[in-house]
Order: C-alpha cells, then sequence, then structure tokens
C-alpha cells in the first residue's frame, strides 16, 4: 500500500483540476465550518479549481446551500451542489429505475420535517400510518438524540407488510458538534438485517459519483479527486468509479485513530485502518486544509 501523507491540499493541486468534495465532516460538523474551510475553498477557486461538495444529506441542494450560507460559507467560494437528498427526489420522480417504478404512490415519511424537501414535486401522498402507506422513505432519526432501537417497532410493522424502503442517507452515523448521531443508513441496516428490503441512493453508490463528475466537467477521470473523511463512503465510492481520494483523518474515524481534525494521524495506524475496511485512499490528510 502506498497513501501519500499530505500536510495540506497544495501538495496535489496541480495534479486535478476538479474535487469533488464531502460536507460532513470535511468542510463543516453540522453546525460550524472548521477553522480553515473557508480558506481552503477560497484557494481552490483562485487556483482555478472545480468544486462540487457531495453530501449524503437527505435534503435538496438548496438546502444545504441555505445552510451553508447560514453558517457563513460563502455561496462564491464553491461550485455546484449535490445530494443524496436531490438524487433521491430525481429517482422518485423519473421512476426509471425499475425499482423505484415499482413504488406505489404513498409513501411513509422516517425522518424530520426539515427533510421533506425530498418530496418537493414528487406527487407522492404521504401518509401517517405505516399501514396505509406503499413504501418507506427514510431520511434518518427524527430527533438527534434517537438510537436505531427508536425505530424497531415502525421497522416491524413494515416489515411485516414486505414494504420496500428508500434510504436517502446511506451514512450510518456521523459528527455533529463533537457528538456522534445516526443517520439513516444505521436504521435501514437494521431493516436489512430483519428482511427488509432497502434501496439507497448517495455515496458510495457509482451512481452519483458519476452524476457528481457530469456536473463538474471534468472529462478526464484522472483529473477528479474526491476529499472526504469516510472510508466506507467517500474513498469506497471514489475507488468504484477509479477517481483519486483525499482522506481526511480528522473527521468521523479521528478517535479510531487517536487524533484530531488538523492533526495528522500517525501513518501507520491510519494505513492499517484503511486496510481493515478495505480500501486504499490515494492520500491522507488531517482536515480541509490548503
Amino acid at each position: 500500500m502506498t497513501i501519500r501523507h499530505l500536510r495540506g491540499l497544495r501538495e496535489v493541486a496541480e495534479l486535478y483540476d476538479g474535487f469533488i468534495l464531502d460536507l460532513w465532516g470535511l468542510v463543516h460538523d453540522g453546525e460550524t465550518p472548521y477553522p480553515s474551510a473557508k480558506a481552503t475553498l477560497a484557494a481552490l477557486k483562485a487556483a482555478g479549481k472545480k468544486t462540487l461538495l457531495l453530501s449524503n444529506a437527505p435534503r435538496r441542494a438548496y438546502a444545504l446551500v441555505e445552510a451553508m450560507t447560514r453558517m457563513g460559507i460563502e455561496r462564491s467560494l464553491y461550485g455546484e451542489v449535490l445530494s443524496s437528498g436531490e438524487a433521491t427526489r430525481d429517482a422518485l420522480i423519473a421512476r426509471s429505475d425499475p425499482a423505484f417504478a415499482r413504488l406505489g404512490r404513498r409513501a411513509y415519511h422516517m425522518g424530520p420535517e426539515r427533510d421533506r424537501s425530498v418530496f418537493e414535486q414528487t406527487g407522492l401522498e404521504i401518509v401517517a400510518d405505516v399501514a396505509a402507506a406503499d413504501f418507506l422513505v427514510n431520511t434518518g432519526p427524527s430527533e438527534l438524540t434517537h438510537q436505531v432501537a427508536d425505530y424497531q417497532a415502525v421497522l416491524e410493522r413494515a416489515v411485516a407488510r414486505a414494504l420496500p424502503m428508500v434510504c436517502a442517507n446511506p451514512d450510518l452515523l456521523v459528527i455533529r458538534g463533537g457528538r456522534p448521531v445516526i443517520c439513516a443508513g444505521a436504521t435501514a441496516a437494521r431493516y436489512i438485517e430483519m428482511g427488509g428490503t432497502v434501496m439507497f441512493r448517495g455515496k458510495p453508490d457509482p451512481v452519483i459519483y458519476k452524476l457528481a463528475a457530469q456536473m463538474l466537467g471534468v472529462t478526464d477521470s484522472r483529473r477528479v479527486a474526491v476529499v472526504g473523511d469516510a472510508l466506507e463512503t467517500d474513498v469506497k465510492g471514489a475507488n468504484a468509479v477509479g477517481f483519486d481520494s483525499v482522506w481526511c483523518t480528522g473527521g468521523i474515524h479521528a478517535a479510531e485513530l487517536g487524533c484530531a481534525y488538523g492533526v495528522a494521524a500517525d501513518p501507520t495506524k491510519a494505513e492499517a485502518l484503511a486496510v481493515r475496511f478495505g480500501q486504499t485512499p490515494t492520500a491522507t490528510i488531517p482536515g480541509f486544509i490548503w
């Protein structure tokens, strides 16, 4: 395994024309931008690099832009934005995927009100009872303190009716303001364990990376780098489509590595963890640092 261990993106910036950037765990922690984030976005823009923010957030892309603006990250600092929520909505509208075409029109929403943008212009009826639903749309916990067990009763009722689930965020866990919070992927994994059927939209699905590359506008895959903090989504997805990846060790894996955001991980520990996940990033970086 040959992995470069970088201090900042400037060390490899000349190798790429475009960067597909994760959000949560790289640019911000769900509440606040990391100290170096805005300066790094500005540096990439000044260097003439195209950027696309790719997030497993189960909301439409415009909602992510609004949230970042409230955090003080100006819209002028970055390029395109794509979310798993946007991809889910598009699939619910297009119905070109045979699995989505069979879903029906009545959906039970597992998730908070703030994720309801995923249903805009879909024509779906959102029902309040699993018994009335054709399928589930899972966008994550309704409360940040919830655990998978809080949804066991709903999952049992749904699996008894053999309802398919659409998961709009494949992530299992994020760190929000320094605290772990489960994501839709965690309840989806439990549903699969129970015998349920789940359709995912988002990282690490190669489809969303190919769409991201099209939106980015860089045709040479060798000139695209994915930057993110999760081995099982960001790095795995990049590897699946043949993009280089820069793994931010200061994000979701920081505790396992015994480091912190912006503080370099021990290279030996980082490489061992990558082996355990079965993924090989092109490089590591301690944070979103230029």
